[in-house]
């Protein structure tokens, strides 16, 4: 049987239990999900619903939550609009309502997030037209807000994200350099730690990349016109297709799945190279819109150096091959910087 619609998602979104219904819809391994059919004012509404139990699905659900609202900002036509998240109801509980972005709920209990539903079946004309990499193009050079209580737009985010089960750590920092070394590499090596024991060659060489490959390739006055902007965070192609967004317009180029920062756009290339599945016509509009970044020769690296924290995150998620897909990249990277 079906769960009744639970009363904080219908008072987040403000919808009559009488006129709502959920069905089952895919599955997540991190989560359950749904889609909501809902009706309002005379029209059907289409909502996508994941629950999950503890602490960590909150992190995550409010790190998707403001992840997808970063991109939606910036290209409405990219993914679908996230509209709440929270705690569920209990029976104990008589009439809990959604947290607001960038703000916590309980320490237990049922968490959800709720976003617009996602056709990616849809047989609807085409939308807007728009490229991928028309779409991640504009993404990629809308600047970033400045955050509250600074004086300029920084590198970071405002709430932790997951990338994967992963909870990133994306504290304010200044420079662009300082935060990929110390809330992405120094950050993943604790994971892989935590996760795989302690490992004297990985720590050694994730420090020496942190301490002198990154510096080498992304300091300021050498990697030229870094500036924040939204970056995906898991641009890999499973969180990329075409769908059509709630029910309205048509099927347009849609990600999904986020764990983004404001960081370089290069950032997002890192993934992209790693599994494959973006073509050669996808590169070339790509990089015609959002030319590589001076010095061009060193791009490869750099897109490798990008790379690099998803092996590691890979081995701290599943084990096995990325630690030696790590160590290859950071020994290539270290003869040559280091």
């Amino acid at each position: 049987m079906l769960p009744n619609v639970d009363p904080a998602i219908l008072s987040a979104l403000n919808l009559e239990a009488t006129s709502s219904k959920l069905l089952s819809h895919g599955g997540s391994g991190f989560s359950s999900t749904y889609k909501l059919v809902a009706a309002k004012d005379g029209k059907e509404l289409t909502y996508f619903v994941k629950t999950g139990t503890g602490p960590d699905a909150e992190i995550m659900f409010r790190g998707e939550h403001a992840s997808l609202n970063a991109i939606y900002s910036a290209v409405p036509s990219f993914c679908p609009k996230a509209y709440a998240h929270g705690p569920l109801s209990t029976s104990s509980s008589s009439s809990p309502t959604a947290t607001t972005p960038g703000t916590s709920g309980s320490s237990g209990g049922k968490f959800f997030l709720v976003t617009d539903f996602l056709d990616l079946r849809s047989s609807a004309s085409a939308g807007s037209g728009l490229s991928l990499a028309a779409k991640l193009a504009k993404l990629h050079t809308t600047p970033a807000p400045i955050p509250k209580g600074h004086p300029k737009p920084m590198f970071g985010f405002p709430v932790p994200t997951c990338c994967g089960s992963t909870v990133q750590d994306n504290s304010w920092k200044e420079t662009w350099a300082e935060f990929y070394a110390d809330n992405r590499l120094r950050g993943i090596l604790r994971e892989c730690i935590r996760k795989n024991g302690s490992d004297k060659e990985l720590s050694d060489q994730v420090e020496k990349t942190a301490t002198t490959v990154v510096p080498r390739l992304l300091r300021g006055d050498h990697l030229k016109g870094v500036v924040p902007v939204v970056v995906h965070g898991d641009l890999w192609s499973g969180n990329h297709g075409r769908g059509r967004i709630a029910g309205t317009g048509g099927v347009e180029e849609v990600v999904f799945d986020p764990s983004c920062c404001y960081g370089h756009n290069e950032y997002d290339l890192g993934i992209m190279k790693m599994f494959g599945g973006f073509g050669g016509s996808f590169w070339r509009e790509y990089e015609k819109l959002v030319p590589k970044a001076e010095p061009k020769e060193e791009w490869e690296d750099r897109v490798a150096l990008y790379e690099l924290y998803h092996h590691l995150n890979h081995f701290a998620l599943f084990g096995g091959g990325y630690r030696s897909g790590a160590i290859s990249i950071m020994k290539r990277l270290i003869s040559r910087y280091g």
